[in-house]
């Protein structure tokens, strides 16, 4: 049996929509690029305070001297930043994070299109992480599993937590976070993948 299916996350489900109109908590979430800025975005909105958030939280992008300073306070307010900037239609669907110094971010952006939903895949290195394909198309939102699918065959997730971390699961499991306005179990859902192989998967279970 499939291991997500036994650990109750749901690889079938699919949001209604991405776009408008979807609440302004979401819509501000899916358009912050910098990882430290929308998770003090989130905890705001948590705490009921969504009138109290601050301009430099909400903006999309900050100006090239905005990522200066806050690199300069540290390089862990770099992670997410360097992303490309979303089109003027376009929305983060989801995004993974890894615990390296710049705590970089790899994420999956999406607009409307002819004939359905476009999406991509972005680093913060010009695409010089990604492999193809990093670009697909549906005519409806993806499902969980078909979003995880596609993230993992741009990104070489496996690749970056085996060559940081050999065969320490543990050490993998800490090292990255999902995050998703859209998929509230896509950080569970990669972590499953994780589990099932570097531990079922060779271990023959």
């Amino acid at each position: 049996m499939d291991t997500a299916k036994q650990s109750g996350i749901d690889l079938d489900f699919c949001p209604a929509l991405y776009f408008w109109p979807h609440g302004l908590e979401k819509h501000l979430l899916a358009k912050v690029k910098g990882a430290q800025r929308k998770a003090a975005l989130k905890r705001l909105i948590a705490e009921g305070r969504l009138g109290e958030v601050p301009d430099f939280l909400a903006r999309s992008a900050l100006t090239e001297n905005g990522r200066r300073a806050i690199g300069n306070l540290h390089p862990m307010f770099m992670g997410g930043e360097y992303l490309p900037d979303m089109g003027p239609e376009e929305i983060e669907i989801a995004r993974i994070s890894i615990q390296s110094t710049t705590c970089d971010v790899t994420s999956v952006y999406a607009h409307r299109g002819e004939g359905g939903i476009h999406y991509r895949a972005v680093d913060e290195y010009e695409g010089d992480t990604l492999d193809e394909p990093r670009e697909c198309e549906s005519r409806d939102p993806l499902t969980l599993g078909e979003l995880c699918d596609f993230f993992l065959q741009a990104w070489p997730f496996m690749q970056v937590l085996e060559g940081n971390f050999e065969e320490d699961v543990q050490g993998m499991l800490g090292f990255f976070t999902g995050d998703s306005a859209f998929y509230p179990q896509f950080d569970a859902l990669l972590r499953k993948r994780v589990w099932a192989e570097y531990v079922q998967t060779r271990a023959g279970g």
